[in-house]
């Protein structure tokens, strides 16, 4: 089978926004409901990403710098993340998940992880077979751009 780089990119946009969307979904069913999704959306990128600032944690949700400040105080009162003092220059704060909120992500992960398990064992393992190549060969092209919830 013959494919053409603009045929693949047509499917590669048709396709991986419906991936996103059923696997943020899937992700926010497990997120408890006290948990607003920007918030749960904040503990699943310190879960891949620990040591970030509260920039990088705003320019990830695409929200004001003050907006993400006010929704990780309200994770840290909630005793999931931890706000701490680099040690090379203590003017800058990095967000880490504490015990609590590394295992609520965790927890969502495994869950997420088994109901789609799930679906992929129904399909044949040749289609499994094309599925794993095709995402290895996409990897390089994406790979700069981090992968989000």
């Amino acid at each position: 089978m013959d494919a053409d780089p603009e045929e693949c990119l047509h499917e590669v946009l048709d396709v991986i926004p419906m991936v996103m969307r059923s696997l943020r979904a899937e992700f926010r069913s497990h997120r408890g409901d006290d948990l607003s999704i920007p918030q749960y959306r904040t503990l699943m990128f310190l879960r891949r990403s620990p040591g970030k600032s509260l920039a990088d944690v705003a320019e990830h949700l695409g929200i004001t710098p003050p907006s993400t400040s006010k929704l990780v105080d309200g994770l840290v009162t909630r005793g999931l993340v931890d706000r701490q003092d680099l040690p090379v220059d203590r003017r800058r704060i990095v967000l880490l998940l504490t015990p609590a909120g590394a295992e609520l992500a965790e927890d969502s992960l495994r869950a997420t992880q088994a109901a789609y398990l799930a679906r992929f064992s129904i399909l044949p393992k040749e289609t499994l077979a094309i599925i794993k190549l095709a995402m290895e060969a996409l990897l390089p092209i994406f790979c700069d751009d981090a992968y989000s919830l």
